[in-house]
Order: structure tokens, then C-alpha cells, then sequence
């Protein structure tokens, strides 16, 4: 049974990490959630008296990383040449040894076979962290996913997730945790968006004062749910549904066939001046204008970070249910009314996501006030980056205690 995070590490002051070097390694220091993560980790690390290197090829985010007390180490992270990757083993090694790193934690698969092999090399202490879209659907997938179950701890992003992996590589069960993407929850919070950014993304969608916006904030991608959004929302506006907006913020492409497809599916649907795709927003701003934010996923793998930060905002939810969507979004029969933060319906279910839409467009300002603080409750109890900070640090000590080493 993988073991699960609640709470925060409680006492940052009492620097639990004194004198303890990890060597964290990742492609690169580009804006991404791995990076952002790496970074984060890098900040706690600092706090609790540790060293923090980070070893990449370098990025726009280089400068966050040391002004947060982490340490850039420059490394050829980005190859996935057999050859170059063996000679990265060596290369590693030596790191490793010359900066004494007491903990390796690496971030992705071609990485993790080079840090998997370093470590071995030193006798050091092995972190990997796997994410849930690393599944894999084949044998050679499973093969080359395999390196990310052999770390002495690792770190699944839900319990959706721990339960595949330890299915599929049963060695790793025992060593399986469960820490959660973490997000800045001084960014996605009501307080930290001034009025006028909200308004700057209402100009730019063209919405009206008295509209209401319905957000599906994702790339246009296999598995996204689009077209079930755009299926609800000609059952909504065939039934009468006015003062509505349908807003899909994705990345804007208009040579992709999925853009294409999406395009035709809208019109094919009546949904002129109803329904648009635009493109990269101010996420904070576009989650607080929302009425509400949909996640149609018809793919476990492309249930995105936008449940989370929604809720992190006290706007309302309504995801497919399938996939670590259980643990994101609180609903019945998982937990009692009386807990609820969201609405889960069934995957690929136009008429049940229109249901849902209509039920949220219509909750009084009480009901919507208590399930915004409650979703904002659960984010800040279980998706904060404290939280994933504190839960990450607890695995690096356990494997001090343990003298792994």
C-alpha cells in the first residue's frame, strides 16, 4: 500500500536536513511543471539545511532556481543516445562523488536509466518520480518505463496512479508514495488577482458584462473531451440556455486536424458567437472570470492541472470521472454531500455534462460559497507546493534514517 501525505512537515525551522546534499537531475530548467517542481524542492531543501544541486542543461527558469538557494550544475540532460547516455552514467558518477550528493532523485525516463546506473555505481540512495502519463501501453514501453519503479522510494503523483504502477511492476509496491503535484497557492488564490486582470481577460473573450464564461482550460489533444463540451453545449442551447459563454483556452493551432476537427464540430453544432477557442491566458485571471471550469476528459492521462488550480480559486468544478479524478475533485459517493468541492459525471457523457453545467449555473450564492471553501480547503490541505514539499523532504529523510547509503 503506497504511503499517503496529509500534513505538512511541521517545523521547517528545525532544518531536519542539515548538512545533507540532493542532487536532483531533470532535462531542463524551461517553464514546465518538472522544472517548477525541481525548483520548489530546491527552496524546501534550503529551509531545512540541506544543499539543493539541480543538474540540467540549463533554462529560462536558471535564475529562479539560485535566487531560491538551489544550485545549477550543468549536465547533457537532454540526450537519449544509447551511447551518450552511458557515457552520462560515468559522468554522473563522478558528480556524485565530488559533491558528496547523499540523495539522486531524478525527474524523467531517459535520466532516470542514467541516475539509475550512477547510484548504483556509489551506493547512493535512489529517488524517482513517476508520472501517471509514464503508464505505458506495451511491452517495450513498460521496458523502458520500467527504470522509474527502481528507485528506493517513488513518488506517483494519486493513488489512481500507485495502484497501476504497482501492477505493473509489482517489485516496486513496498517503495510506492503518494505525493501530489503541488501548486502555488499564492498564485492560484482569489487574493492575489486584481480586478482588472479579470476584466483585461473578459475584454479579450469578448464577453459581455452579464455573461456567464464555462471554461475548458486544455491542449487540444486525443483524450481531452472537447467535442463532448461542444455536444453539451448544443444540448444547452437548444434547450434555451442564454447569457452563456463557452470558452476553450488551449493552445491555438489552425492547422492541427484536432483544431480543425474541433472548429467543425462547433459549427456543426450552432454554436456561432456561443463557443470560440482562444489561446494562452492569464490562468489565474481566466479560472476567477469563470462561472465554472469543465474537464470533459475522455482519457485518464488528459486530466490536466486545471482542476486543481479552479478549485484553488474557489470556481467550480465539473470533471469526468475517471482516473486520480476521485482524489481532485470531491464528490459523492466518495465522500458525503457535506464534503463535496466539485462534480464528477460520467467520461464521454454529453447529456450528463450538460445536466451538471446547468446544475452548477443555477446553485444559490450560499451553496456556491460553501463549495468554493471547501475546494479551497482541498487544495491547500492536499495540491499545495508546501505540501508536496514537505511530503518529498519526509521521503529524503526516511532514506537517511534508513542509511540506504
Amino acid at each position: 500500500m503506497p504511503q499517503v501525505f496529509s500534513l505538512p512537515f511541521k517545523d521547517w525551522a528545525a532544518r531536519p536536513l542539515a548538512g545533507v546534499t540532493v542532487l536532483q537531475i531533470i532535462p531542463g530548467l524551461e517553464v514546465n511543471p518538472t522544472a517548477r517542481a525541481a525548483i520548489e524542492i530546491a527552496a524546501a531543501l534550503g529551509a531545512a539545511g540541506a544543499r539543493a544541486l539541480v543538474a540540467c542543461a540549463g533554462g529560462r527558469m536558471k535564475g529562479e532556481l539560485q535566487a531560491k538557494g538551489g544550485i545549477f550544475v550543468p549536465f547533457p540532460s537532454r540526450t537519449k543516445n544509447p551511447l551518450a547516455m552511458a557515457l552520462n552514467v560515468r559522468r554522473l558518477a563522478r558528480l556524485i562523488a565530488v559533491e558528496n550528493a547523499d540523495i539522486v532523485h531524478a525527474r524523467s525516463r531517459a535520466l532516470a536509466w542514467v541516475a539509475f546506473g550512477a547510484a548504483r555505481l556509489t551506493k547512493t540512495p535512489f529517488v524517482t518520480t513517476f508520472p501517471s502519463v509514464y503508464q505505458g501501453s506495451n511491452s517495450i514501453a513498460q521496458r523502458y518505463n520500467s527504470v522509474l519503479a527502481r528507485g528506493d522510494a517513488v513518488l506517483v503523483d494519486s493513488n489512481f496512479a500507485a495502484d497501476i504502477i504497482a501492477k505493473l511492476h509489482s517489485p516496486a509496491a513496498g517503495k510506492i508514495r503518494v505525493v501530489h503535484q503541488g501548486f502555488d497557492c499564492q498564485v492560484f488564490t482569489p487574493d492575489g488577482v486584481a480586478p482588472a486582470r479579470v476584466q483585461a481577460v473578459r475584454r479579450h473573450w469578448k464577453v459581455a458584462p452579464h455573461e456567464r464564461i464555462v471554461l475548458l482550460a486544455a491542449q487540444t489533444r486525443p483524450g481531452s473531451g472537447h467535442k463532448i463540451l461542444i455536444e453539451a453545449a448544443g444540448l444547452l442551447s437548444r434547450s434555451g440556455l442564454a447569457g452563456v459563454k463557452f470558452i476553450l483556452a488551449c493552445d491555438k493551432g489552425e492547422n492541427s486536424a484536432l483544431d480543425r476537427g474541433i472548429d467543425r464540430a462547433i459549427a456543426a453544432e450552432g454554436l456561432h458567437g456561443i463557443m470560440y477557442r482562444t489561446g494562452p491566458c492569464d490562468m489565474p485571471a481566466a479560472l476567477l472570470a469563470a462561472s465554472m471550469v469543465v474537464v470533459p476528459a475522455t482519457e485518464a492521462r488528459a486530466f490536466g492541472a486545471a482542476a486543481v488550480q479552479a478549485q484553488a480559486m474557489g470556481t467550480p468544478v465539473v470533471a469526468a470521472n475517471l482516473g486520480a479524478a476521485p482524489e481532485i475533485v470531491l464528490a459523492p459517493p466518495v465522500v458525503e454531500e457535506s464534503s463535496r468541492t466539485g462534480f464528477l459525471v460520467p467520461p464521454g457523457n454529453a447529456a450528463a455534462l450538460a445536466l451538471a453545467i446547468a446544475s452548477v449555473l443555477s446553485l444559490g450564492a450560499t451553496a456556491s460559497g460553501k463549495l468554493s471553501s471547501r475546494a479551497k480547503k482541498h487544495v491547500e490541505t492536499c495540491f499545495s507546493a508546501e505540501h508536496m514539499c514537505a511530503a518529498t523532504l519526509e521521503t529524503y529523510m526516511d532514506l537517511q534514517r534508513r542509511g540506504t547509503r
